[in-house]
């Protein structure tokens, strides 16, 4: 649907216009437009809120198919239950105009966060694409396919004392599965040619992989800065989707692995029967290939709290060290409160040498390689402590890190250090 949400200015559908009003909602301030529709922040004067709302097109009013498949798979979407799609409030049609009413989100787009930093550090791409492919399965268990997956749908919600929330948008353009995909003006597709499957562009049948060969399109763009087929012209674009192999990640970002080009080149096959069976699938085989760096820091710091509480220094600094090390290769800083926190409860164990033997130790540890860190891990020393239970009051309490970004929601447990080494 051409590049959407948020974006480009200009083509309000007529008549509408800010302080205009649309089924109860009054239009404030335009926030992204397409070629088939305009998103305004809009007030909802009956709940006195909000709320992003999506003005497609007239014409495609006028289309009598779509007008009523747009309203069916809106409120089927709206019925999906996954934290990470976008919460849809209401789909009707107003004064000729179709329109679907979302959550506002303040923090704009994916795509945003390209345009102000470039290429996104691993951590940070794992961390939109897992929740993204989360969204996308949910809505395939569904019976939808969205069809147009990319940066610009992906919403980031930002708010101070608590960690990004990646929301999916515009699953009021997506369909139930169907052979049919192409709109009733000759040339237009639903759906963005730089993310587009060949079935999608061919008007073959869909499913959800067809979703996923566009979440892979949009991960090569979020770790490298452009789109898989760069091409001035969208007929160029839809060759390469259809007749070339996808361009290497790892020669546009060499300090990537190799292994994660594999992952890509096989989301990204021409058949959809050469794809990953769903995007969870795909999503955990990409961050694999990068070697799960927020798993491997979240153990490599918990581990320095255990060295801690042993009393042990120069583990202690070693290991945090090694987690600052992994940290700088992967592009993922610590985050201030998080160091301000480690920096606490590391300092009982830095007393127990003196400043030299820290410095020199924390030194040794920002030298260490992945695979040394994760030997340090299987010290035995250390998993003694790990074997004890700790409450999960206390933990909260004294150990900094947080479960990590990468897998949503999972906890960070005091396993043994010896099963952490095997499993990272």
């Amino acid at each position: 649907m051409g590049e959407g949400l948020p974006g480009n200015t200009g083509g309000v559908p007529p008549p509408f216009a800010l302080g205009s009003r649309v089924a109860g909602y009054r239009l404030e301030e335009e926030i992204g437009a397409g070629g088939t529709a305009v998103v305004f922040r809009a007030f909802d004067e009956r709940l006195d809120r909000f709320v992003a709302l999506k003005l497609l097109t007239p014409w495609l009013a006028a289309d009598e198919d779509f007008r009523h498949r747009f309203l069916r798979e809106s409120r089927a979407a709206a019925a999906v239950d996954d934290p990470h799609i976008i919460p849809v409030y209401e789909a009707g049609e107003a004064s000729g105009v179709l329109f679907i009413s979302m959550r506002y989100v303040s923090g704009g787009s994916v795509r945003d966060l390209m345009r102000r930093e470039g290429p996104l550090p691993v951590a940070h791409a794992a961390a939109v694409i897992s929740p993204v492919a989360s969204a996308l399965d949910a809505a395939h268990a569904a019976g939808l396919v969205h069809r147009d997956v990319k940066p610009a749908n992906m919403l980031v919600d930002s708010r101070p004392g608590r960690p990004d929330h990646v929301y999916l948008a515009d699953f009021g353009l997506s369909k139930a599965r169907s052979p049919s995909v192409r709109l009733t003006r000759t040339g237009m597709f639903l759906g963005t040619v730089a993310y587009m499957a060949p079935e999608q562009i061919e008007g073959r049948e869909v499913d959800g992989r067809t979703d996923q060969y566009a979440l892979a399109c949009a991960a090569f763009e979020l770790l490298s800065g452009v789109v898989p087929f760069e091409r001035d012209q969208d007929m160029a674009v839809i060759y390469a989707h259809l007749s070339l192999p996808p361009p290497s990640l790892a020669s546009r970002r060499p300090d990537l692995p190799s292994a994660a080009d594999e992952v890509l080149a096989r989301a990204m096959a021409k058949v959809p029967q050469g794809r990953y069976p769903s995007c969870r699938e795909f999503a955990d085989a990409l961050r694999q290939a990068f070697g799960d760096t927020g798993t491997l820091v979240s153990a490599v710091e918990q581990s320095a709290c255990i060295a801690a509480e042993l009393g042990d220094g120069m583990r202690a600094a070693r290991l945090a060290g090694a987690a600052e090390a992994i940290r700088d290769q992967a592009g993922t800083p610590i985050t201030q409160p998080d160091a301000a926190l480690l920096e606490r409860f590391l300092a009982p164990a830095r007393a127990t040498i003196d400043r030299d033997a820290w410095d020199a130790a924390l030194t040794a540890g920002r030298a260490l390689t992945r695979e040394q860190a994760i030997t340090l891990l299987t010290s035995p020393t250390l998993s003694v402590l790990a074997h004890h239970p700790w409450e999960e009051s206390r933990r909260a309490r004294t150990c900094p890190h947080r479960p990590s970004r990468l897998r949503p929601g999972r906890p960070v447990l005091p396993r043994p250090a010896d099963r952490l080494g095997r499993e990272l």
